[in-house]
């Protein structure tokens, strides 16, 4: 999943795309590196953060979606917001997409109810508060624990809204140190365990989960480099998370990422 953010200040500059052309050029690019889906963004949510409302974030979106359904048709796009607003314009728009809602639900009621009406898939992350305060809310007891109580009663919402076709992401970076950051990783396959064994299937198939670790800082912290040196490290990472369980890495470098993967793949 290669990431596109139509915003000024998320805090990788490379991903950031100030309009349709812009947009077009990187998506392309990724698209050559071998992203299998494409992400984009209107709001920055990195912690700190503020958030623009649900009308500039359509604002934003909206010209490039008709740009990328002109030039792009039949890729699988990913829209990263928590707004139910834009999910059902992004829709009407372009049909089918995957709703990716770091707040599981939490910050707009109607969202599980549009996605669940819609019939979209939807990527559900674990996460405390909003990006301006979470830095402060990480005390958990176990943050593994946390996140698998936290994904438990997200099943019986889910259910009870429709929403079948769902993803789990830990929420690496959202509310957690470095330390429980690390910790999620080494547990993934806890916590995948849980959704598998608990009756969480979607028709079948286990259930995915999405990882995004891409050049966090949980990286490049406690190397203390700065994001834009963190590339070698992050796919280190990286492949700690597909030995984990991982099923989808959400990434500002594809072909690094694809690389990884394609390395997996042969011990796999």
């Amino acid at each position: 999943m290669g990431i596109v953010n139509l915003t000024d200040d998320s805090y990788f500059a490379q991903s950031r795309c100030s309009g349709p052309e812009a947009a077009i050029s990187r998506i392309g690019m990724l698209l050559d590196e071998g992203a299998d889906i494409i992400d984009i963004g209107a709001c920055s949510t990195r912690p700190g953060s503020k958030a623009v409302g649900a009308d500039e974030e359509w604002k934003r979106l909206e010209p490039v979606l008709a740009a990328v359904a002109c030039r792009f048709p039949d890729i699988t796009l990913s829209i990263d917001t928590y707004w139910s607003s834009v999910v059902q314009n992004a829709y009407d728009l372009i049909g089918d997409f995957i709703v990716n809602d770091i707040s599981a639900g939490e910050d707009d009621p109607d969202m599980l109810k549009i996605v669940g009406k819609l019939g979209l898939q939807y990527v559900a992350m674990h996460k405390r508060g909003n990006p301006e305060n979470m830095q402060y809310l990480t005390d958990y007891k176990d943050v593994t624990e946390d996140v698998i109580s936290y994904f438990r009663k997200f099943a019986e919402r889910a259910d009870d809204a429709g929403v079948r076709d769902w993803i789990l992401d830990p929420g690496f970076g959202f509310a957690k140190t470095v330390e429980q950051n690390w910790q999620l990783l080494r547990d993934l396959g806890e916590i995948l365990r849980f959704v598998q064994n608990d009756g969480s299937y979607q028709g079948g198939r286990k259930r995915r989960c999405l990882v995004g670790v891409s050049r966090k800082s949980m990286i490049y912290k406690p190397l203390g480099i700065a994001p834009e040196d963190s590339l070698p490290a992050t796919q280190g990472a990286h492949m700690l998370a597909l030995m984990n369980g991982a099923d989808i890495l959400r990434v500002h470098d594809v072909k690094e990422a694809r690389q990884v993967v394609t390395l997996f793949n042969m011990i796999a």
